[in-house]
C-alpha cells in the first residue's frame, strides 16, 4: 500500500493520475496546505522542502518502506517500481527525462507564478502580471509546437512526461493564456482528459478544493511564504 500525502494542487494531481494509471493500491492522506499541515514535523520527518505530495510506499525496494518527496522523483519511482509509463529504449528514454525536467523546472514553475500574480496576489503588480504571462504563453508555445511533432509530449508512447505536464494546464485561464491559440495543446488536453484514469485521478480530493482567496491573512500568508 502507498499513503500519498496530497492536496488537490497540479504536482498532487500528476501523483493522483500515475497512481490510478498504474493500478496501485493507495490511500490519501490530506496536507491541508492552506491550514500549514505542510509544516507539522511528522510530515517533515519525510517530506524535508515542507512542500505536498509526498509518499510512504510500504513495499518498497526488498519489501521495506521507502519515502519519496518531490513529484518528479515520485514519478520516476513509481515507473521504475512498476516498469510502466517509461520507454525501454534508451532515447526515449532521455526524451521522457528531458520533458519532465522541463516541467519541473520551468512550466510549473513559471505557471504558478502566473497563476498566484493574476489572480491569488493581494496587490495587482503589472510588471509580475505581465512578466510571468508572457512566460506562460511562451512555455505554452513550446509546448505546442512538441506535440505538432509527436503524438505525446516524449514522442509516441504516454509517459509520465505527459502526467507531470497536464495537470498544469488545468487553470490556464488563471495564467492569462488562450487555450486556443494552441490548439495542438487543446487537442491533447482534451484526448488526455477523457482517460478513465486521468479522470479519477483529477477528482482526488476534489471536495477539499477551495478559493483561497478566502484564507484568513495569517494562512495566506503560511502558504505563499511571505510569513
Amino acid at each position: 500500500m502507498i499513503e500519498l500525502y496530497y492536496w488537490p494542487t497540479p504536482n498532487g494531481h500528476k501523483i493522483s493520475i500515475a497512481l490510478e494509471e498504474m493500478g496501485l493500491p493507495y490511500e490519501i492522506k490530506s496536507v491541508n496546505i492552506g491550514a500549514g499541515d505542510q509544516f507539522k514535523p511528522e510530515f517533515l520527518a519525510f517530506s524535508p522542502n515542507n512542500r505536498m505530495p509526498a509518499i510512504i510506499d510500504h513495499d518498497g525496494p526488498d519489501g521495506k518502506p521507502v519515502t519519496v518527496f518531490e513529484s518528479g522523483a515520485i514519478l520516476l519511482y513509481l515507473a521504475e517500481k512498476t516498469g510502466q509509463l517509461m520507454p525501454t529504449v534508451t532515447n526515449e528514454r532521455i526524451a521522457v527525462y528531458e520533458w519532465l525536467m522541463w516541467q519541473m523546472g520551468g512550466f510549473g514553475p513559471m505557471l504558478g507564478q502566473a497563476h498566484h500574480f493574476n489572480y491569488y496576489a493581494p496587490e495587482k503588480v503589472d510588471y509580475a502580471m505581465k512578466r510571468y504571462s508572457v512566460e506562460a504563453n511562451r512555455l505554452y508555445g513550446v509546448l505546442d509546437r512538441r506535440l505538432a511533432k509527436t503524438k505525446y509530449v516524449a514522442g509516441e508512447v504516454y509517459s509520465i512526461a505527459d502526467i507531470a505536464i497536464l495537470p498544469w494546464t488545468r487553470t490556464y485561464q488563471r495564467q492569462n493564456v488562450r487555450i486556443e491559440d494552441y490548439p495542438n495543446v487543446a487537442a491533447w488536453r482534451e484526448e488526455l482528459g477523457s482517460r478513465d484514469a486521468v479522470v479519477a485521478g483529477m477528482k482526488v480530493g476534489a471536495q477539499w478544493r477551495e478559493d483561497l482567496k478566502t484564507l484568513n491573512a495569517e494562512d495566506f500568508a503560511k502558504l505563499f511564504g511571505t510569513k
